[in-house]
């Protein structure tokens, strides 16, 4: 597990370093600065003609301290303070004081010029407010420059907390972060202007902060085997659970068709789709192994029976926004008793509807919206969603007890008992008209096979995306379908018995 803190939580641990373990700052500042320094050497950079921008806060006290010791490996170094002088740390006081003993000149402003590499100590993880006026044109020229950018701990302007865009940010080419990776730069857009994000360990202590707040996180590539679906030698189809899937409508046959392969692809023993009867026959054809079912009328009394025969459901890819449709759901909100998936059109009826949710007896219900979908369902805009996703994402599932997949170039796992997961897998390969509904039925097959919400959430998310990327290394970035990732799942899975079975091999070998 690699946990992924946020600006506030970061600066708690530097301060329970400092006070609670007596580490002084300007120790932590020591150590930060050579560990950019070992890696601007380690990863080659030219330093030929160094420019180091530096703030009034710790952050820019960082800068200095690395531009002292580019000093004095005999590296030449311009190094500008572009901060407010009465609000300068202490430490960064001293740090300057240390630079001038070095017989380093620091200029007032930012110095144009033609440099090998621009190091932005600006701000670091405490911004929060947007960057106007003058600091704004200076990241503007910064950004300009033909040199390699190099951002201390967080580039500047990047909220730590949400890695949103503070008005502007610098686009770095390579991040040295300290001691744990920053949810601001795992998330976009803080990952694009991020670059290639190093994690340098200066001793401060987090272990208390994972310990008493909710804290990000994501799981290394050979962690997610854990949560597979066991799967035995003695078993049949009804083992491994009958999934209702509630898909499509005139015109959309395709949603139920990924759904429900996408379903059978993770391990679903039964697949049945409740659709309207002008989807039989192409889904008969399309996917032969499914139960089809279908209806030209809303009848309660069939769709309670289906409800009754599943061991998860999931509905909402491509129903439309009909009464029919609206009557279907409102039925299944009401009487279902088994884990249910709500997607898109589902999602956006609710949006509609929402006295619906109060028909609801159980809590076993996760929701995959994208950005808009999640927007409609909270009546807010897609802005503010993106600029506070995680506070609001938390205040949801708070209320709903629900697990919500929030789906966007970082998908978003949140339930009310965990941290906020962040998923890292997948590519833009995935950007396509029905993705979407592979996610879902993954993630209901999953649900069937008894894992819970919370586990088929992750897995599902992270098995998704790892089909778009074996899907893209053999199809490349244009050409990836929604079917596609239906097939490249099996390599997904394979991926991840294959860990299992190292595991279990290695456990045996130690016994």
């Amino acid at each position: 597990m690699r946990y992924l803190l946020n600006g506030n939580q970061m600066k708690k641990a530097d301060q329970y370093t400092i006070q609670e373990l007596g580490i002084p700052s300007m120790e932590l500042m020591e150590r930060a600065a050579k560990r950019c320094v070992e890696t601007m050497e380690a990863e080659k950079l030219d330093l030929s003609k160094a420019c180091i921008v530096c703030g009034s806060g710790n952050n820019g006290g960082d800068g200095f301290a690395i531009a002292r010791l580019l000093k004095e490996k005999g590296y030449p170094v311009t190094v500008c303070f572009v901060g407010n002088e009465s609000h300068r740390t202490d430490e960064t006081k001293q740090q300057m004081s240390k630079l001038r003993e070095t017989g380093v000149e620091i200029f007032k402003e930012y110095k144009e010029d033609e440099y090998s590499i621009i190091i932005d100590a600006m701000f670091g993880v405490g911004l929060s407010r947007e960057i106007i006026g003058k600091y704004f044109q200076i990241i503007q020229k910064m950004n300009e420059a033909k040199a390699v950018k190099f951002a201390v701990d967080m580039p500047s302007g990047i909220s730590a907390n949400h890695g949103s865009v503070l008005g502007i940010a610098f686009r770095a080419d390579i991040t040295v972060t300290f001691q744990m990776e920053k949810l601001g730069l795992a998330i976009y857009p803080g990952k694009e202007y991020s670059g290639k994000v190093i994690v340098a360990d200066i001793g401060i202590h987090t272990e208390k902060i994972i310990a008493t707040e909710k804290t990000a996180y994501t799981y290394e590539k050979k962690e997610y085997c854990k949560f597979l679906p066991a799967r035995k030698e003695n078993s049949n189809k009804g083992t491994y659970g009958k999934l209702l899937v509630i898909a499509g409508s005139k015109g959309m046959s395709g949603a139920a068709y990924l759904n429900a392969k996408a379903a059978y692809m993770s391990g679903a023993g039964l697949v049945q789709i409740y659709t309207p009867e002008e989807n039989r026959i192409i889904l008969q054809q399309l996917l032969p192994e499914a139960i089809i079912t279908t209806y030209d009328i809303f009848d309660k009394t069939e769709l309670l029976n289906l409800l009754t025969w599943a061991d998860a459901v999931c509905i909402g890819s491509g129903i439309g926004i009909s009464e029919r449709s609206r009557r279907i759901l409102k039925a299944t909100l009401e009487h279902v008793k088994v884990p249910c998936l709500i997607d898109a059109d589902g999602l956006n009826l609710i949006a509609e509807h929402n006295a619906y949710l109060q028909k609801i007896h159980h809590t076993d219900f996760v929701i995959t919206p994208h950005m808009k979908e999640m927007s409609r369902l909270l009546h807010i805009s897609v802005e503010e969603l993106k600029q506070h996703r995680m506070d609001i994402l938390d205040s949801f599932v708070q209320k709903s007890q629900w697990t919500c997949v929030l789906k966007d170039a970082r998908t978003i796992v949140a339930s009310v008992s965990e941290g906020n997961y962040v998923n890292m897998s997948g590519n833009s390969a995935m950007a396509k008209a029905g993705s979407g509904d592979v996610l879902a039925g993954i993630i209901a097959a999953l649900l069937a096979q008894g894992l819970s919400c919370r586990k088929a959430a992750v897995l599902g998310a992270y098995l998704h995306g790892r089909a778009g990327d074996y899907a893209r290394i053999d199809k490349g970035s244009y050409s990836v379908l929604a079917r596609d990732l239906t097939e490249y799942l099996s390599n997904a899975f394979k991926e991840q018995e294959e860990v299992k079975s190292e595991e279990l091999y290695e456990s045996l070998c130690k016994d």
